[in-house]
């Protein structure tokens, strides 16, 4: 197992690997001490490039390495794979040897002229389908003692929700995205909790934002400022008549007029 960290730089191209030599497994390598950096795996054996991001590295960096690892790609003639490294869903590799290999460092002689404007160009960001995209990130293992408190993609977004299901001889509880409604023009914080983010990426376009909290989070739910009126509440056809006349006091009955009312013989 080759182990290369992915560096910025000044100058175009903006970022290289260096490969890691010391160590003696990937373990020594992945551990608390690297939860600010990125680095990728060259997998010999299974023929795959995995990508470690961790848990507190820059976002800048991550784009970097999903760079780097495609060039890692095409300089051992594309017969690897590229997969992101959850080190909690895949310990074994942990435990893998540090070796030497044919992969080589990245760095800017393996970048063309013409690659420049590429990387300055303005991207551009389309929404995805919001079919295909949930079923993209629910592939993805979710984080260990965390929790998925929203998912927004597009400019929706959604919350989990339980779903029992019943069938012939058992009940199985099931959690899928429950639509809460479409994000408002401008921005919006999210101060309720301690939220870690994940930005889910497929083929260079953003498939969708999740935010996760600590399962043992105690912090109070947020609370709402302004009222809120459902759907079902206003869509209902009415009269303003009515309306009016519900807020309005009854004029009071003379005791003349109750006797008359109580004498006159019922039709």
């Amino acid at each position: 197992m080759q182990i290369f960290e992915v560096l910025p730089t000044k100058e175009f191209p903006y970022m290289e690997t260096r490969e890691v030599l010391q160590g003696q497994v990937v373990g020594d390598i992945l551990n608390e001490t690297s939860l600010e950096r990125v680095f990728l795996l060259v997998d010999h054996d299974k023929k795959r490039i995995w990508c470690y991001n961790g848990l507190h590295s820059s976002l800048l960096v991550q784009v970097y390495g999903a760079i780097l690892a495609g060039k890692l790609r095409q300089q051992l003639k594309l017969f690897y794979r590229i997969y992101p490294l959850d080190i909690y869903k895949n310990k074994e590799i942990l435990e893998k040897p540090i070796g030497a290999g044919r992969a080589k460092a990245i760095g800017k002689n393996d970048f063309s002229k013409s690659a420049k404007d590429r990387y300055a160009s303005k991207p551009l960001i389309a929404n995805p389908k919001t079919k295909e995209a949930i079923e993209y990130i629910n592939q993805i293992p979710q984080p260990e003692d965390l929790i998925r408190r929203f998912m927004i993609i597009g400019g929706t977004i959604y919350t989990d929700e339980e779903i029992t299901e019943s069938f012939v001889k058992e009940e199985k509880t099931i959690i899928r995205p429950s639509k809460l409604g479409q994000l408002n023009n401008g921005f919006t914080f999210f101060q309720d909790h301690y939220y870690s983010t994940r930005l889910i990426i497929k083929d260079r376009k953003i498939q969708g934002l999740e935010l996760f909290i600590h399962k043992d989070d105690k912090s109070p739910p947020l609370e709402l400022k302004i009222p809120i009126i459902h759907e079902d509440k206003f869509n209902k056809p009415g009269s303003i008549d009515s309306l009016v006349k519900a807020f309005q006091f009854p004029d009071p009955i003379s005791e003349q007029k109750e006797k008359q009312q109580q004498n006159d013989p019922v039709n």
